[in-house]
């Protein structure tokens, strides 16, 4: 084993580091932007959202007919789609924003959760999509995306599950003894709390 100093760049993320404030940064621009090469698209416009309002994905979009299976055989969507998911695991959930940084600073720890949900926004199954971002000083340190197992009769039942998933998160980033604020904040946490609420509230 060799110590070879600080590390400034791993597995296609680049560290940057101002002591003099005690800041860490992160980006993956350079990751991004030889994705963009590898794929001819680094001449494409950035848009200022990750999809339009109002856009619907369904599988009914999926190619159906011999030409369009043809078509989407030598269109290499898999290994596109890989490579942007590496970004959005690790730094970046959306690629237009490659030239900003995620920020860590020092001072005092304060945990902050945020969590919503669309209601049954799947159009194939009428299922709901959950959501949640941590915060710790400031820096984002985890977020999720993911479509509910189960299809939901109510918003309020959509929520509880997007609560309750973002809670399970939660118990790892809440056992640090030196945690000394967590913040929770649900959509609807009123509603939730209250016990005389029917299950199919809206």
């Amino acid at each position: 084993m060799k110590d070879m100093g600080e590390s400034s760049y791993i597995i296609g993320i680049k560290i940057y580091r101002d002591r003099s404030r005690r800041m860490y940064g992160l980006t993956q621009s350079s990751y991004v932007e030889k994705v963009l090469k590898r794929f001819k698209m680094e001449h494409s416009k950035r848009g200022l959202l990750p999809i339009r309002h109002g856009v619907k994905l369904s599988k009914k979009q999926s190619p159906m007919t011999d030409e369009e299976l043809k078509r989407m055989s030598n269109i290499p969507h898999a290994s596109a789609v890989g490579s942007i998911q590496y970004v959005v695991q690790c730094t970046r959930p959306d690629v237009a924003t490659k030239d900003m940084f995620l920020i860590y600073g020092g001072g005092e720890l304060i945990l902050e959760d945020y969590s919503d949900t669309s209601f049954q926004s799947d159009d194939d199954d009428a299922k709901s999509q959950s959501g949640f971002v941590f915060k710790l000083n400031g820096g984002v340190v985890a977020w999720n995306s993911s479509k509910q197992d189960t299809t939901t009769d109510s918003t309020m039942e959509a929520e509880y599950i997007a609560a309750s998933e973002a809670a399970k998160e939660l118990t790892g980033w809440s056992r640090p003894s030196d945690t000394s604020c967590i913040c929770f904040y649900i959509y609807q946490f009123s509603q939730i709390l209250n016990p005389n609420l029917l299950s199919t509230s809206l």
